[in-house]
C-alpha cells in the first residue's frame, strides 16, 4: 500500500511542480524591479514546498521557535540532515533565507530552475574551487542583508547520528559578525530514509529554532562550532 501511494505522491509532486514554477517566474517577473533579494519569490517558494508537507495524510509538521528568526538582516541558518524532507520541511519556516545546496540539485529540472531563479547557491563537494565561489557568493549575500540557510554536516547521515559539522557556516558567521541560528529537524529521516523513495509510516515531523549563538561570545569559528553542534544534539 506505502509503495502505491508513495508512486502516486512523487507523480503528483512532477505533475504539479511545472504549474508551480510558472507561477515562480511570474512572480520572478513582476517583482523583478523592486525585489532585489528576491524575497517574494522565495516565500513563494517556500509555499510551494510547504504544500507538498500538508497535503501528505501521512505527515504531520510542527515548528516551534519560529519567532526567534529574524525577518530582516542577514544571519546563518545552520540545521541537521537526515532525509530529503528536511528541504520541504525548513522551507516551511516562511523566512528569507537563501539556501546553499549541493550542484546536483540545481540540475533537476524545474526544481533546479526555480532553484536558480532564486540565486540560491551551488557548492560541488569535494571541489576546492567550487567551495570558495560558494564562501564568495556567501559573502555577497550576507553583506546584502540576505539569511543562508546551510546544512553543517554537508551530507544527509546514513544512520541517524548526528555527523561532524563542517567550518564554512561559522565562518561566515564570524567573519561579518552575524548570528547564528541552530535548527533541529526531527522526525523526517522516519518518513524517507537516505537510501530509497518509499514512503514510510505515518510521522509527526517537527522544526525547533534554537536560541541563537553570537560569535563574539565566542573565542573563535570553531568554538561558535562546536557550540551549535551541541545545541542541536541536545535539541534531537
Amino acid at each position: 500500500m506505502l509503495r502505491v501511494f508513495s508512486v502516486a505522491f512523487w507523480a503528483f509532486i512532477v505533475l504539479t511542480c511545472p504549474v508551480f514554477f510558472a507561477g515562480a517566474v511570474l512572480v520572478w517577473l513582476v517583482t523583478l524591479p523592486f525585489d532585489r533579494r528576491r524575497v517574494v519569490l522565495h516565500l513563494y517558494s517556500s509555499a510551494w514546498a510547504a504544500f507538498y508537507v500538508y497535503v501528505n495524510p501521512l505527515w504531520r509538521l510542527r515548528i516551534t521557535g519560529r519567532d526567534r528568526l529574524p525577518w530582516r538582516g542577514a544571519a546563518v541558518l545552520v540545521a541537521n540532515h537526515a532525509s530529503l524532507i528536511d528541504i520541504l520541511v525548513l522551507f516551511a519556516l516562511f523566512r528569507p533565507f537563501k539556501w546553499v545546496s549541493k550542484q546536483e540539485i540545481f540540475r533537476v529540472p524545474v526544481i533546479g530552475w526555480n532553484m536558480r531563479l532564486n540565486g540560491y547557491v551551488p557548492v560541488v563537494r569535494g571541489s576546492g574551487a567550487s567551495v570558495r565561489r560558494m564562501m564568495d557568493r556567501c559573502d555577497r549575500l550576507l553583506a546584502a542583508g540576505s539569511p543562508l540557510m546551510m546544512f553543517p554536516e554537508g551530507r544527509r547521515t546514513s544512520d541517524g547520528e548526528l555527523q561532524p559539522f563542517k567550518d564554512g557556516a561559522f565562518d561566515l558567521a564570524v567573519r561579518h559578525d552575524v548570528p547564528i541560528f541552530p535548527i533541529a529537524v526531527h522526525g523526517t529521516r522516519a518518513a524517507l530514509p537516505r537510501k530509497g523513495l518509499i514512503l514510510r509510516e505515518h510521522i509527526r515531523a517537527r522544526i525547533e529554532v534554537l536560541p541563537p549563538l553570537a560569535p563574539g561570545d565566542f573565542p573563535d569559528a570553531y568554538a561558535l562550532r562546536d557550540a551549535a553542534r551541541a545545541s542541536i544534539a541536545k535539541a534531537l
